[in-house]
């Protein structure tokens, strides 16, 4: 199953690790917005696409190894959060980005993120945290329960009902068999239970005392009803590392873009504007 078409958005591929990475983006000319994911995959920036290019961005959703569309297949060892900061800095090079460079990040994506605006070869110029992981918050429990083997065997079922309960009032049958479709591969299976098995609060903890000195403008736009990445995080961050907005989404759970598009594609476009 395709993804939901939006006007001007196409998928492409760069080679990355002798593997294929794909990538979601409107070929344009135009400042570059890098854009993460974490548990889901690319599809959660498909909303906005087309309104980042509207402001002459050039959006990039990339799925990371083994996830999504993309090629190759993660293990504990390469599903570490520093592991695939090396990676996305190899597709940054492999497609002839360089920096400064805004980023965009979402779930465990926004560890990635993090990760790259204090220990990256490249300059990150913004950073924008969409219901991100922070300090402590990760994993949740419904995401550590599958570094138990006993229970991968029903990832699938899990992840329908993860993805149902994070979609919130935007779930439809059709929305959520688009967001399910990868897991149906069993590669993408294994590379998401690597992620899993990989999660560890460690890695964002250990960047808070540089992420408290850093001077980079950064965008948190939340979710409020999120049960796990809990708003009270996103005010937390707000209020200790500087140049830090939030923007609270009413009646939204882990995936706003999906409830919001208009509003967050706004916020997106004046943030990496600016």
């Amino acid at each position: 199953m395709s993804e939901t078409a939006e006007p001007g958005v196409s998928r492409t591929t760069v080679e990355v690790d002798g593997e294929a990475a794909s990538y979601l983006t409107v070929e344009q000319d135009g400042p570059v917005v890098l854009l993460l994911h974490g548990t889901y995959w690319s599809r959660v920036w498909l909303p906005v696409l087309s309104r980042l290019a509207e402001a002459g961005l050039r959006p990039i959703a990339v799925d990371l190894p083994g996830l999504g569309r993309s090629g190759g297949e993660l293990t504990l060892e390469t599903a570490t959060v520093p592991a695939l900061a090396g990676w996305v800095t190899r597709f940054l090079s492999a497609s002839r980005i360089s920096g400064p460079i805004a980023v965009g990040a979402h779930d465990i994506g926004g560890a990635i993120g993090q990760h790259l605006l204090v220990h990256g070869r490249l300059e990150v110029s913004r950073l924008a945290l969409v219901n991100s992981v922070t300090y402590d918050s990760w994993p949740a429990p419904h995401v550590a329960r599958f570094g138990n083997p006993e229970i991968a065997g029903t990832l699938l079922d899990a992840r329908r009902q993860a993805v149902t309960s994070a979609l919130a009032g935007a779930a439809t049958e059709r929305l959520v068999a688009e967001y399910l479709d990868p897991w149906h591969d069993p590669r993408v299976r294994r590379s998401w239970l690597a992620l899993a098995g990989a999660a560890d609060s460690r890695y964002t903890l250990d960047l808070v005392p540089a992420l408290k000195r850093s001077t980079t403008p950064k965008l948190l736009i939340w979710g409020e009803d999120d049960a796990f990445e809990t708003v009270e995080y996103a005010e937390k961050f707000a209020s200790e590392i500087p140049r830090t907005t939030l923007i609270r989404i009413p009646e939204a759970d882990h995936i706003p873009t999906e409830n919001a598009p208009g509003r967050i594609g706004r916020a997106l476009v004046e943030f990496f504007t600016a």
